[in-house]
């Protein structure tokens, strides 16, 4: 299961660091799906700060003193954008061309991936709770 973990670790960092890359050479997608609530004056700033911190985020996820820290930061992170997801689902059909239905696996696979960074939060676990010194010691 550590393997398994490893490689999921790997291309969820992937994902973040190349969907980060996107805010830079696609600003005007994620302009577009700015909620109308926001100010007009934040919404670039807001993208460029998202894209950094989902690519700083990645990073950070590969470095095992702070893969913790970066998975609880990629939960907050997917957290502040969901009303912008909400938005984009709302308006799916003007923004994008396409159907709710079809805009609608996105809002779900947002926890889903809330989920997957929280598996990151949590600790290693131990293969055994009887070190091979301890298990030599008691044969003897």
């Amino acid at each position: 299961m550590r393997y398994v973990k490893l490689v999921v670790q790997w291309l969820f960092a992937l994902f973040f660091v190349l969907a980060g890359v996107q805010h830079f050479r696609d600003e005007e997608f994620f302009l577009r799906i700015m909620p109308d609530y926001i100010p007009q004056e934040l919404h670039r700033p807001a993208v460029l700060v998202s894209g950094a911190c989902e690519i700083a985020l990645g990073v950070l996820l590969l470095i095992p003193r702070t893969t913790r820290l970066a998975a609880w930061g990629i939960i907050a992170l997917l957290i502040a954008v969901f009303p912008a997801n909400i938005y984009a689902f709302q308006h799916s059909e003007e923004l994008f061309g396409i159907s709710k239905a079809q805009h609608f696996i996105r809002l779900p696979l947002q926890g889903v991936m809330i989920a997957l960074a929280y598996w990151f939060t949590r600790p290693p676990r131990q293969a055994s709770a009887v070190s091979p010194e301890t298990e030599d010691a008691s044969t003897v």
